[in-house]
């Protein structure tokens, strides 16, 4: 029989042991090693069989294994070694300490998932295991930031595949007690909750737990709660489990209720209030109506004084590099939520209208998360050069008339934690040589530091642990309970855990993968453009490069489809009825359920990172960084982050089919590039070996290890968004915010004056004199501009001189540079002249042209509003 409830019963410890509760409910034993190898030593099969969470070893351990540990001198002194060094990690100056001031007091980084361990299931995919790894080094570096989520009491989901290929999802319920979370208490001890008022006389409230990321809280919002009804219970259930008002509802308590849940969090432990607001894709737009609403209602500001105070302090990352990838809501549901007095003060229509598509040829009747960002976040941000690039012509339409390249949306390229993705014995390694574990100033190419055999060692043991996971987790799917025979396949049904449930082990299994061949790693979410199945194109020409008999490859691949994505799902469905042919099996595998756990064997264990995305659909896509600070080299599209580092000499780019006519030519081009990688590139110089050695590889192993080291580190991440969006936002807050607001104030004044008169500002004529047709570098050009600014003065506008290289069509190159012109003083007969000298430097076909756009000091950007007139 199932129970109706499950909870953790937690043990009495002994006061040699009491320090074990803090250090089993602080995550920063998810990335410490000694801390990680204290819970592992009090019982290895048990720290398994929990999932390699020290909470729930604790109530697993039993009260009699606990006192005999409490009697054991040389543990309690590891207990009491590794509470220090916690206690010495919370309370200590790190990074941000030393860093000049002035910088933010208190940030607040909302997202819909968190990857922080695989014992906490609360991410799907990319873009939570970025948020985790954000929140781990903004704790190293000593940055005061809160992280702000939702608790999805069923997590994402868990994956099995069945006899017939198909991926069948389960939902085991989570409990937060049991995972080391705790609630959120007000000064009466009493729990904490935010409540939401909906359509309906409905009300929405939700709980919220604490998790401790080291020196950083993790605040996630919880429905399940006897203060909501049934329905209500469910707004968190699973992670994106659902669509239309449910999702909308798990938006509107993430943006709204997470802001609300920062205020009482700040109340209750004397925090400041964040003077930053991060909203890690557009999921948490919700929380600037949410902050407008305050300062409307609490300082008494206009919609407009309100809007230009929340955008000074917003920073947006957007992550989504196709429309489809945007959570877009009907009009009118949007609607029927405002009006339900959810945000007081507000009005409900000029809010709505911060999201919708008012563009030409955008749908108006559609409230867009993305453009609701980037309206209220001052400060924008793509995640890697070529993303910034993309988005910056993905919603150029906001900024009409604006160049694409001069777009307001900049980028920082994601990074990885590395405490947290390189393999144990490679930071073993680390410390050995460096007495460090794996750094970004390690020099890996230095031979008398660390040779190739002890490098090749490493690896080789690294790849061996990958084997025998890959084999134990394919016997077990011979031996789970099968689904009934009469059990219709799903398509996109739960039916359980279900696997290929024999009972029975199959020899073969034992000989599955094999430590010494080349294998390839492919692992990550399963929509059409990452494109799972592209290595399938040529199903003969895999197999004869899989079944090799001198150099034979091997395949590794692990990866979730969403459960409505049933595309996604008959991916997966193909590549796994291919990996189970009987002459390819022991060369290509795929492993169900991917996550953390089953990440941190992949990438150590691989020889070869593989990503053949649809460029340039591929925003980022960190896996390969991972797999690369553990030694792997990296054989992608250039696409995300490989299209910004990619060398020559860390891998290997599979050339794009860019002017293939249609997606079947470009599959089959870009598919024969990758075979032919393999077979001529990758396989001679794998298997090409000096004593036994590929020292030929490994030259490429350490140059990837040294040079992407440096840069793929979320520290490196973590420390440019400080310097280049925190603290310009906080400064922004803070000089909107003094003296009542009168920046606030005088900038919406600013922008409602500008808006309104900016049809009339044209540019009567420029005139340039000095240079002759035939010019030289070093003379110098002199330009004249007559500009009409009918209500606006010169100090509201720069009229600037653009100027550089040109292409055949008269256009201004990318790198053109932006001179400002000088007024010449007041208007006469409605016409201000300004003037400026500019010596000629740059050589080649030269162009230039005039424009005017709104200056003011609180403008991030001199087009940010999206006002520009150029001479005609």
């Amino acid at each position: 029989m199932k129970a109706i409830r499950t909870f953790t019963v937690r043990p009495v410890l002994a006061e040699s042991l009491a320090p074990l509760g803090r250090l089993a409910s602080n995550w920063r034993w998810s990335w410490s090693r000694s801390t990680h190898a204290l819970f592992a030593s009090m019982d290895p099969a048990l720290w398994d069989a929990v999932g390699e969470n020290p909470s729930r070893m604790l109530g697993a351990l039993g009260q009699q294994r606990l006192d005999e540990l409490a009697h054991d001198a040389d543990f309690v002194a590891r207990v009491r070694a590794e509470d220090e060094l916690l206690t010495a990690y919370l309370e200590g100056e790190r990074w941000y300490q030393h860093h000049e001031s002035p910088k933010p007091v208190h940030i607040a980084y909302f997202s819909p998932e968190f990857g922080v361990d695989g014992s906490l299931p609360q991410y799907s995919g990319g873009l939570g295991i970025l948020a985790g790894d954000h929140l781990k080094s903004a704790s190293d570096l000593g940055v005061p930031l809160t992280g702000v989520g939702l608790f999805y009491r069923a997590g994402y989901f868990r994956q099995a595949i069945g006899d017939d290929g198909w991926q069948r999802e389960s939902y085991p319920l989570l409990d937060p007690y049991g995972l080391g979370l705790t609630l959120l208490r007000d000064a009466g001890g009493a729990p904490v909750e935010v409540a939401l008022d909906l359509p309906g006389d409905r009300r929405l409230h939700a709980r919220v737990w604490v998790a401790d990321i080291g020196r950083v809280p993790l605040l996630l919002l919880d429905s399940e709660t006897p203060s909501n009804s049934d329905d209500m219970r469910r707004v968190t259930d699973r992670l994106y489990g659902g669509g239309g008002e449910h999702r909308l509802l798990q938006e509107l308590l993430l943006g709204v209720g997470g802001v609300r849940a920062v205020r009482a969090f700040s109340e209750s432990t004397g925090r400041p209030a964040p003077d930053v607001y991060h909203t890690n894709e557009g999921h948490a737009g919700f929380q600037g109506l949410e902050r407008m609403s305050e300062l409307i209602t609490g300082d008494g500001l206009s919609f407009d004084e309100a809007l230009a105070q929340v955008r000074a302090g917003t920073v947006f990352t957007t992550h989504t590099p196709v429309p489809a990838g945007i959570d877009r809501f009907s009009r009118d549901l949007i609607a029927d939520h405002l009006a339900s007095g959810l945000f007081r003060g507000l009005d409900a229509g000029r809010a709505i209208a911060l999201g919708l598509e008012t563009w030409e040829g955008g749908d108006q009747g559609v409230f867009n998360m993305a453009v609701l960002g980037l309206r209220l976040g001052q400060h924008a941000n793509g995640v890697s050069l070529l993303h910034g690039e993309v988005s910056r012509g993905m919603f150029g339409m906001l900024w009409p008339g604006v160049d694409p390249d001069e777009v307001p949306i900049t980028s920082i390229t994601n990074g990885v934690h590395a405490p947290t993705w390189v393999h144990p014995s490679l930071k073993a390694l680390s410390e050995r040589t460096w007495g460090d574990a794996h750094t970004d100033t390690h020099d890996w190419t230095d031979h008398d530091a660390i040779s190739d055999a002890e490098l090749w060692g490493v690896r080789q043991q690294m790849k061996g642990e990958l084997v025998a996971e890959a084999r134990r987790r394919v016997a077990a799917g011979f031996t789970r309970p099968e689904a009934p025979r009469d059990a219709p396949a799903p398509r996109g049904g739960n039916v359980g855990t279900v696997a290929n449930g024999s009972g029975v082990t199959p020899s073969w299994v034992e000989d599955l993968l094999d430590p010494d061949v080349l294998t390839i790693g492919f692992a990550r979410r399963v929509p059409t453009y990452k494109r799972l199945t592209l290595m399938l194109r040529d199903p003969e020409r895999l197999t004869r490069l899989l079944t090799d008999p001198e150099r034979p490859v091997q395949i590794v691949i692990g990866g979730k489809s969403h459960p409505a994505d049933d595309s996604g799902k008959i991916l997966i469905q193909q590549l796994v009825r291919f990996s189970r042919d009987p002459r390819v099996r022991g060369r290509i595998v795929f492993l169900p359920d991917y996550d953390i756990a089953l990440a941190k064997d992949l990438y150590p264990g691989c020889d070869v990172w593989l990503n053949n995305p649809l460029r340039p659909l591929e925003a980022c896509g960190t896996s390969g960084m991972k797999a690369a600070l553990n030694g792997a080299l990296n054989l992608s599209i250039l696409d995300g982050w490989w299209d910004e580092w990619f060398d020559g000499e860390n891998g290997w780019a599979i050339p794009t089919a860019d002017t293939a006519s249609n997606d079947e030519e470009r599959d089959d081009a870009e598919a024969a590039a990758l075979y032919d990688l393999i077979e001529h590139q990758l396989v001679p110089r794998f298997y090409e070996r000096e004593g036994g050695i590929p020292t030929g590889w490994l030259r490429m192993v350490r140059h990837t290890m040294t040079e992407l080291g440096r840069k793929a580190s979320s520290d490196r991440m973590v420390r440019e968004y400080v310097e280049r969006l925190y603290v310009p936002a906080a400064e922004r807050d803070v000089a909107l915010r003094a003296d009542g607001f009168a920046q606030a104030k005088e900038l919406a004044a600013f922008v409602l004056r500008v808006k309104d008169a900016w049809g009339r500002v044209s540019i009567a004529s420029v005139d340039s004199s000095g240079i002759p047709q035939q010019a030289q570098a070093g003379e110098t050009l002199e330009v004249r501009a007559d500009v009409r600014l009918d209500g606006l003065s010169s100090d509201d506008v720069a009229v600037e001189l653009a100027y550089g290289r040109t292409d055949e069509d008269d256009a201004l190159a990318r790198d053109h540079s932006v001179h400002r012109l000088s007024s010449e003083g007041p208007a006469v007969d409605g016409i201000t002249t300004f003037t400026g000298s500019l010596p000629l430097t740059v050589t080649g076909t030269f162009g230039y042209t005039v424009r005017v756009v709104p200056s003011h000091p609180q403008l991030v950007s001199p087009v940010e509003l999206g006002l520009v007139t150029y001479a005609s």
